[in-house]
């Protein structure tokens, strides 16, 4: 399965269209840091790593353009946790 995300950064998100449906990993946009506050992926379509996709690409974001993350959803905590190239981009 090929799909690809998209920044909205009027939106503040990050976005993938799969099979018609709507992924999103929502941001708020404060102080030079990314407050991740949601991750979204219909039910139909969990399971097929759409969640991390949209984590990854957010996180590279952040760190091309000199951002910290705080990472209020749950998915994206988990996310980071296990991938500890990561732990650079939390905000302290």
């Amino acid at each position: 399965m090929s799909f690809q995300v998209v920044h909205q950064p009027e939106a503040q998100r990050f976005e993938a269209k799969v099979e018609g449906q709507l992924s999103v990993a929502d941001y708020e946009l404060h102080d030079k840091v990314m407050h991740m506050t949601h991750t979204i992926v219909p039910p139909a379509l969990q399971g097929r790593g759409i969640a991390a996709a949209l984590v990854k690409e957010a996180l590279a974001y952040a760190r091309e353009h000199g951002l910290k993350i705080n990472p209020l959803c749950s998915y994206v905590r988990v996310y980071m946790q296990r991938h500890p190239e990561t732990q650079a981009l939390l905000a302290r």
